[in-house]
């Protein structure tokens, strides 16, 4: 095969096994690979209503026919799991070297499950797997975990690891590879340290074989122009890093500000990507063989580190009321270390702060108060004092209080940095995100709604936005699949990714095949959701944002039109009122299989 390597191993760690899966071709090609894969094995495998941290819950981590090959931004690899946060599926997404070095051992996936009886690693090399012994490790941060994985493997290797968030259970824990490079989002870290899995090393010497060299190196040729012409990917993202829509969200009145209750905010252009460039900045970096080179290496006066991106630099900056830039980049670097995500870290230390302003709970922090801050991120990791009941996320802490209202998520998962009141479509996206309030699974509306990519429309309409974020969720899903940075799609369409595709493995692709290869990704986790006890009626969104209308000054006092914005989605899916998949959808899908899963949804809704 090309662009696969037909091998799937699967580890059991509480019998002390591995044994090479059965490799499907059939499903790798419907699937692609990558989020693909994980979404189509998880349905297999999962039994609906078990624990997320319990010892036979999955890991699946999987690369896809891309990784490693010259298509650009392409190193990257997925982990697909039951999220613990939500309940829902989930999968996170990385960059780095990792990636390459796992499809170079011969392998597309290692899935990984039960519980070892003390903490362990997994050695992915071109021989196999190797577990090893971890207790030494346990208890250190991502960055000493990582020196000394590198260390004892090869200092050449990828290496990915949990910190001691997830040592810890902290429902919204991340794993980290090679120090910086997050699967941040759903507490795929908690997952991890349920198995008692610290780490996994993987190193590689195989190599990836190329169908058709010469079409791959002219569409790479044709894809790297389009990549170095387009303005995000060509000045952008690699001159201001991701912080450099700061200012542009700021001015258009979607930047969530003291816990989405404001949106302006008059520190914002600290923490702008031009401010960190002029003040913290030490030198760009990027993934293994990327041209974009999106990410900074920077230093404050205390402390060094990575960062802060601009969902970073939100969350613990203007939605917290802390103006500080260098308290945020520390807090930011912190999170790294501990195996943190900073995005549910922040929505959950501001809804902390909410309930203290409200009187209805004094969890030691409240708005504005940048000394705390720190410390406030070290107590969550440790689960110490009011850490332990931020570690459970925002809904649950919450709840705790009777104050649903202040926890600004969706199916569970904190929402990052944008306001759907100025930006419909993104509403939109984060109502239906599969894995919950996300910019990326929902799709990233932003682009087109506010920054114009690949053409301005009306922000403040709900009218026509079910086709964007149909698309932009799709294409997402295909990128994940395949595996590639979403960064490169703002350049690099479908009609590109089919080539490339179809010159590394010999195969015909056209556009269409990806696009649908991306829905039905989309349809089968929304199909595992609803199995899993979802409906429609948690494609919502905090009642801030669908009732009290937003008071930023470039977002017309508007609110999110959710019910006409769902009514015209769930017919553009071809799903029925209810949200559910219908027959014939899943025909044209090939998803047939799964056809108990919806009739079960109709027949016992929740």
């Amino acid at each position: 095969m090309h662009g696969w390597m037909g091998r799937v191993l699967k580890v059991d760690l509480g019998a002390g096994t591995a044994e090479e899966e059965a490799f499907d071709p059939a499903v790798w090609r419907a699937f692609l690979g990558g989020r693909g894969f994980g979404a189509r094995y998880l349905w297999d495998a999962w039994i609906p209503g078990a624990d997320p941290l319990g010892p036979g819950a999955p890991l699946v981590l999987a690369v896809g026919p891309l990784t490693g090959t010259r298509t650009p931004a392409s190193p990257r690899y997925s982990l697909s799991f039951v999220s613990p946060l939500t309940g829902a599926i989930c999968d996170a997404n990385a960059g780095g070297r990792f990636g390459v070095l796992f499809k170079k051992c011969g392998l597309d996936a290692l899935i990984v499950t039960g519980r070892a009886k003390t903490p362990v690693t997994l050695a992915v090399t071109d021989d196999g797997v190797r577990i090893e012994d971890a207790a030494d490790l346990w208890g250190k941060d991502t960055s000493e975990t990582t020196g000394l994985l590198l260390s004892r493997e090869d200092p050449r290797a990828g290496a990915l690891c949990i910190g001691p968030a997830g040592e810890n259970g902290v429902l919204f824990a991340s794993v980290i590879n090679e120090k910086a490079h997050a699967l941040g989002r759903g507490g795929a870290g908690a997952v991890f340290g349920s198995k008692n899995l610290k780490g996994v090393t993987a190193k590689g010497s195989r190599k990836i074989a190329v169908a058709d060299p010469e079409k791959m190196k002219f569409f790479t040729y044709e894809a790297n122009k389009l990549v170095r012409a387009h303005p995000l990917t060509s000045k952008g993202l690699p001159e201001l890093g991701t912080s450099v829509v700061m200012n542009v969200i700021h001015e258009a009145g979607i930047l969530p500000v003291r816990n989405f209750r404001e949106n302006d905010f008059e520190a914002a252009p600290r923490f702008a990507g031009e401010t960190i460039a002029s003040t913290l900045q030490q030198k760009t970096s990027g993934c293994m063989g990327c041209v974009i080179r999106c990410k900074r290496e920077t230093k404050t006066a205390r402390d060094a580190g990575e960062g802060p991106e601009y969902e970073t630099a939100w969350a613990l900056g203007p939605d917290l009321m802390i103006d500080d830039l260098e308290t945020v980049a520390e807090a930011g670097y912190l999170c790294n270390r501990l195996g943190l995500d900073t995005i549910s870290t922040g929505g959950t230390i501001a809804a902390a702060m909410e309930l203290a302003e409200r009187g209805a709970a004094d969890l030691g922090i409240r708005f504005g108060e940048k000394e705390k801050l720190l410390e406030t991120v070290e107590a969550i990791a440790s689960r110490a004092g009011a850490g332990d009941a931020l570690a459970q996320g925002s809904r649950r802490l919450a709840a705790t209080y009777g104050a649903d209202d202040a926890a600004m998520q969706v199916k569970g998962l904190e929402l990052p940095g944008y306001d759907p009141r100025g930006s419909q479509g993104q509403g939109l996206g984060y109502a239906t995100s599969n894995r919950g309030g996300c910019h990326l699974r929902g799709g990233y509306l932003i682009a087109p709604e506010v920054l114009g990519v690949p053409r301005l429309i009306d922000r403040f309409s709900a009218v026509g936005k079910a086709g964007y974020a149909v698309r932009a969720q799709d294409l997402g899903a295909v990128a994940d699949a395949l595996s590639v940075c979403r960064f490169s799609t703002f350049a690099v369409s479908e009609i590109v990714l089919a080539r490339l595709l179809s010159a590394v493995t010999g195969e015909a692709y056209d556009p269409e095949d990806l696009m649908t290869a991306g829905e039905r990704i989309h349809t089968l986790e929304r199909l595992f959701n609803l199995r899993e006890g979802f409906t429609s009626a948690d494609d919502t969104l905090p009642a801030r944002l669908t009732e009290e209308p937003s008071p930023g000054s470039g977002s017309k006092r508007k609110v999110v039109d959710l019910d006409l914005l769902l009514q015209e989605y769930y017919a553009f899916r071809g799903w029925t009122a209810e949200g559910v998949p219908a027959e014939e959808t899943l025909g044209r899908l090939g998803l047939e299989f799964a056809d108990h899963g919806r009739r079960a949804v109709q027949a016992d809704p929740r």
